[in-house]
Order: C-alpha cells, then sequence, then structure tokens
C-alpha cells in the first residue's frame, strides 16, 4: 500500500518572500496531513534569499536555487524509495526542478503541468529574473546551465512527456517575448478545458502521458490555474481559470490512473487569506483529489508539521 507522505518545501528563491513560504504552514494548521492521514517527510531548509539579480545567468539566485533542488530531490527520493507517494508543498514553482530531478535520477519520468501560466520565460524576457517564470523551460532543458543541468541529467524531463494544462497566459507571454512552447509539448489551454469539459481534457492529458515510454507521471499544481474569484491568494493573478469542481476533476483523473508518482502544491500565499476560508477550501480540493489514489494506504492522523 501507498503511503502519503508530505515534505515541506517552503522556498521563494525562485521568486521573492512575499508569503508563498508560508504555503506549508498554513495548509497543515488547518488540517491538510490529518484529513489525508500522511505521515511526516520533513521540511527542506531553504538557502538565504538574495534579492539581486545574477549579472553571469540573468535570474535570482541560481546557485541557490540549484542546491537546493539537490536537497530536495534527496527528500524526494527518499519517500520515493519506500514506495510512497510525496506531496511536496511549495513555495514557488522553482521547486518543480527539485522534484524532477529526484525523477530523473531513477528513469525517465512523464510531467502533468497544472499551471495558469505556462513557465516558459527565458532570462532575458522575465522581468524580474524569476524562475517561477521559467521553471518548465529549464526543466526541458532551456536556460542557464547551472539550472538546466543539474548532476548532468538534462533534461529533467523530455518535452514529448510534458502536458501543459489549464493555461491562460497566452497574450501576456507573447506580449512579453517569452520562447513559445515546443511543439511536442502537448497543450490543454483553459479555452481547450472548456471546449472538451474537465473530465475529458484530463483524461485526453493523462492519456497522452500514458503513451510514451515514461514510468509514470507527476503532477504540478500551482494554485493560480484556478478561477482568480475563487483563488486571488497569488502574487500574479489573471482573470479566469478553472473552478474548484473543476480541479478536483481533473486531480481526480490524474491520480486515478495509478500512474501518478508525486504531486507539488505551489505558489498560494496564506498572506492574502486572512482567515484561512481559501486554504480550507484547497485542503478539501486536494483531499478530493488524492482519494482518487489506488492503493492509498492510511495512517492514523498524527504529525506532519505538529
Amino acid at each position: 500500500m501507498r503511503q502519503l507522505t508530505i515534505v515541506q518545501a517552503p522556498s521563494a528563491l525562485g521568486l521573492r518572500p512575499s508569503g508563498v513560504q508560508d504555503l506549508p504552514r498554513a495548509l497543515l494548521d488547518v488540517g491538510l496531513g490529518e484529513r489525508l492521514g500522511a505521515a511526516d517527510g520533513g521540511r527542506v531548509d531553504v538557502p538565504p534569499y538574495d534579492p539581486r539579480r545574477d549579472p553571469e545567468t540573468g535570474v535570482l539566485n541560481p546557485y541557490g536555487i540549484a542546491r537546493y533542488s539537490t536537497r530536495l530531490a534527496d527528500a524526494v527520493g527518499r519517500v520515493l524509495d519506500r514506495g510512497d507517494f510525496p506531496v511536496v508543498l511549495g513555495g514557488d514553482c522553482s521547486i518543480l526542478l527539485g522534484n524532477l530531478l529526484a525523477l530523473r535520477r531513477r528513469g525517465r519520468f512523464a510531467l502533468f503541468f497544472v499551471d495558469g501560466h505556462t513557465d516558459f520565460y527565458q532570462p532575458e524576457a522575465e522581468p524580474n529574473g524569476e524562475v517561477a517564470s521559467m521553471d518548465l523551460a529549464l526543466a526541458t532543458g532551456r536556460g542557464p546551465h547551472v539550472l538546466t543541468d543539474l548532476e548532468g541529467r538534462r533534461p529533467l524531463v523530455r518535452d514529448e512527456d510534458v502536458v501543459a494544462f489549464g493555461f491562460r497566459d497566452s497574450s501576456e507571454s507573447a506580449q512579453a517575448g517569452m520562447q513559445p512552447l515546443p511543439p511536442m509539448v502537448h497543450t490543454t489551454d483553459l479555452a481547450r478545458v472548456r471546449e472538451m469539459g474537465a473530465a475529458a481534457a484530463a483524461g485526453e492529458a493523462v492519456g497522452w502521458l500514458d503513451s510514451g515510454g515514461a514510468a509514470g507521471y507527476w503532477v504540478h499544481l500551482d494554485v493560480d490555474v484556478l478561477d482568480d474569484a475563487v483563488m486571488p491568494a497569488v502574487d500574479y493573478r489573471l482573470p479566469g481559470g478553472l473552478s474548484w469542481d473543476e480541479l478536483e476533476t481533473v486531480l481526480e483523473t490524474a491520480m486515478s490512473t495509478g500512474r501518478a508518482v508525486g504531486l507539488d502544491v505551489t505558489i498560494f500565499n496564506p498572506r492574502f487569506d486572512p482567515d484561512r476560508r481559501i486554504a480550507t477550501r484547497l485542503v478539501e480540493c486536494l483531499c478530493r483529489g488524492l482519494s482518487a489514489l489506488p492503493y492509498h494506504a492510511r495512517t492514523p492522523p498524527s504529525s506532519p508539521g505538529r
């Protein structure tokens, strides 16, 4: 039986310490660990934040992110090696690199990238040098060597093993000069989700991920994929997005195949949620989605973060 294990990855190195680093504490405080019956996979401490843009790479904290990615990969790897299912609580989207590095050490895996943005910026197009806007580009091997070739394992995920799902930033990113997504990446934008319906669109996406040679897939969830009307607690807001019900359907579909090997949750900023109402609803959404995992063993309510 697979045990859910929570790993805390409170890194804001790819963004700024605006509050996203408080995501793990916020979700644990409203009962995520107890409701999931999850084990405690520990907390990966974060190097000091440097607000200066690195002149060589053009990004913030490149060497700190590289070091952090290795340490996070170690923590996630310990969970994977027990045959358990890591639930990694960020932090900003740069934590994706550590999660994928853990998998890359173990073979070929795919990525279900559920995000309101495509995060495919190159350093010269990203206004602030934030890796949180570049994580998918870096994971597929595009960008500064220090972040694209971690442990000599470039790329962390192949183009053809990626589905970018639910994004709605095409106009904004084109205007900013972001490099285009490569044709081998399978894309399902918000309009396509609405056209097909969430269940059918998610089913098509996981079918694509299963059609290649990958051993399974990681699910990356940036909560800004949700409609701004229900998830205003993010740093970069865009109108529109998925409803709670739609996101629950997407997560249930992704988990129900038995091919998902882990999940990360990023970008929720609890400083914009003083009454914890949004955190409570997010926990409910995650619990419903993860309940679809086959062979999920529950432990007695215990201790993640307690």
